[in-house]
């Protein structure tokens, strides 16, 4: 019986996460919601679970990005009585995939982009043009504002670095993809991006593209707040 099929048997017979929980059955990490997320790792049913439980604990979220090839360093805390301030905030400096620049982000976000970059957009690319992606053009993460710079309301996911707008792609052979340019249409770089969207929906919490609204025409937004959301 496959392992699969002896969680699945577990779990109708109510013993599933007490068994999984308190050691007494052995199944691959992959498979056992409690066992740190491994980036390296084919995605699966578990995946969404295992990245819903770093929000809250920075020590695991830290154990999942170790298994990434994310470079990154740890940021000092902001003063407490900042506007917007930052805790347990990285800067990503680069992966396997250069960035047009380095960025702030949560750990959750990195961890996101990590999963993203390895089973979504190398994929991705690979599949339609034969070849990788060789870096992700940004717009950046950190901006102390509310949604869309209004003067009044909730803030923005940027306000605690918990969220990324990519603008564009580097093919390895130099070629660019532009969000702004190149989602209209139906050729290669169009398929492209909307296989890329199509990824990041699947570890992100939210995602907003060109097909949400003006504001998104050059862009993806991307980040781990509450709401989910794919458009």
């Amino acid at each position: 019986m496959t392992i699969v099929k002896w969680l699945i048997a577990l779990i109708v017979l109510g013993a599933g996460p007490v068994a999984l929980w308190r050691g007494w059955v052995q199944v691959p990490d992959q498979w056992n919601p409690w066992a740190t997320l491994d980036i390296s790792q084919p995605p699966n049913f578990l995946t969404g679970y295992k990245l819903g439980r770093l929000r809250n604990d920075s020590a695991l979220c830290v154990q999942a990005l170790a298994t990434s090839q994310v470079r990154y360093s740890q940021q000092a805390d902001s003063p407490a009585d900042a506007k917007c301030p930052l805790v347990d905030v990285l800067r990503v400096n680069g992966s396997a995939v250069r960035l047009s620049s380095s960025f702030l982000a949560t750990c959750p976000v990195a961890v996101a982009f990590a999963m993203f970059e390895r089973h979504a957009l190398q994929p991705a690319a690979q599949a339609v043009f034969g070849q990788p992606v060789s870096q992700v053009d940004h717009l950046g993460s950190f901006a102390c504002r509310n949604v869309y710079g209004r003067s009044e309301g909730r803030l923005s996911q940027h306000a605690s670095a918990n969220a990324l707008d990519i603008a564009g792609f580097r093919l390895a052979d130099g070629r660019r993809i532009s969000v702004l340019k190149d989602w209209p249409g139906e050729g290669d770089n169009s398929r492209f991006l909307r296989q890329v969207r199509d990824g990041a929906c699947k570890n992100f919490n939210t995602v907003l593209g060109p097909e949400y609204n003006a504001a998104h025409r050059n862009h993806f937004h991307l980040d781990m707040g509450r709401w989910s959301v794919c458009r």
